[in-house]
């Protein structure tokens, strides 16, 4: 009986040997996705693979497994161009209306805008960016605010996602959503081409752009969002909206709340109830990453006025100053310049201090 056993061992294990130098093994992944009718084409029938398993398994001809595994990656591949496809039909369907329109919609229809850049869709899909890590609830957050479809809530996405659009940029703009659009399009898929989208480059200009004969004319519109109005800033440590320039000089009040520049999801209830202590009359800006496009959405609900503004003000200095690279402005944190996150001065500026009614910092 022993004996037996033993034979029986060696020969299983001799078994398993042979069918390995020879990858009969493959046709295990083969078979089951016959059996799965995945090619119902194929002359092999679900019933007549079944039967012959064992012949397929032990044959020496490997016709019937190339042909199967040929025809399993055509299947993937047919698959993929679908969904390629799929998504690259979402994105040309895409509507997204002028930077123009959406401010005539926010001035003329008193409405909020949450936008999305590139940091708030890569936060979406579970990618951090320099100055948020990633973050499950933020993420969630950000998809349900996409999604939403609110009367007096405006939905701000890149117009660059209009491959017709990124004519207007210069090269290295181009690039940059180009390869963007090429890594994410699959991911997009989340966006509605039934939907009217509104723009989200409203504080983005200037720099990307080869014409800038119209800026000035353009900013003069922007800056109707805030004429004559008491208004809420909202923004990062160090950012300081509108200090050493005249972009806010046009309104009645100037207050502010400020958070962290870096990783300001993190103390979001914080700084949520804080806000919810001013007056709702007041004009609320935003200018805090991907936290912002969340708060304008809260705000909305809540019964304010919120406009989701951020780089604002480093686009109108970087304009000011005819800046052809994206470079450090003194006193101020600049996320996207060299160098300009780091060794950033305090000010004492007496205006600026007297404007800040709370800290959000920890």
């Amino acid at each position: 009986m022993n004996f037996l056993t033993i034979n029986i061992f060696y020969l299983f294990i001799s078994l398993i040997f042979f069918f390995v130098i020879n990858n009969k093994y493959i046709y295990i992944k083969c078979l089951s996705n016959l059996l799965n009718n995945y090619y119902n084409e194929l002359e092999y029938n679900k019933t007549h693979c079944f039967k012959n398993k064992f012949n397929i398994f032990f044959s020496n001809n490997f016709k019937n497994y190339e042909y199967c595994n040929r025809n399993l990656k055509k299947k993937k591949k047919k698959s993929s161009k679908r969904k390629k496809k799929k998504a690259k039909q979402i994105l040309k369907g895409l509507k997204i209306v002028s930077l123009e329109e959406t401010i005539d919609e926010i001035i003329n229809k008193n409405r909020s805008i949450s936008r999305f850049g590139d940091g708030e869709f890569r936060l979406m899909f579970g990618i951090s960016i320099s100055f948020q890590k990633k973050n499950k609830l933020l993420s969630k957050r950000l998809k349900n605010v996409l999604k939403s479809n609110e009367e007096g809530l405006l939905i701000g996405i890149p117009n660059s996602l209009n491959f017709e659009y990124l004519n207007k940029f210069k090269n290295r703009a181009k690039k940059f959503w180009s390869n963007f659009i090429k890594k994410y399009k699959f991911k997009m898929n989340q966006l509605n081409k039934n939907k009217i989208y509104y723009s989200s480059f409203i504080s983005r200009f200037y720099f990307d752009y080869k014409d800038i004969s119209g800026v000035s004319k353009y900013i003069k519109k922007l800056k109707k969002i805030w004429e004559k109005k008491d208004i809420l800033i909202i923004e990062g440590e160090k950012s300081r909206l509108g200090i050493g320039n005249d972009l806010f000089n046009n309104t009645n009040s100037i207050a502010r709340i400020i958070c962290p520049s870096i990783n300001a999801f993190n103390l979001y209830d914080k700084i949520f109830k804080e806000i919810l202590k001013v007056n709702k009359k007041k004009l609320i800006l935003l200018a805090i990453g991907p936290t912002a496009t969340i708060l304008a959405y809260d705000l909305y609900k809540a019964g304010y006025h919120a406009i989701d503004i951020g780089h604002v003000d480093i686009e109108y200095e970087w304009y000011l100053r005819n800046a052809t690279t994206k470079i450090k402005i003194e006193g101020k944190f600049v996320n996207e310049a060299k160098n300009g996150k780091t060794n950033i001065k305090d000010i004492n500026d007496k205006n600026y201090l007297n404007q800040i009614i709370a800290k959000v910092l920890k």
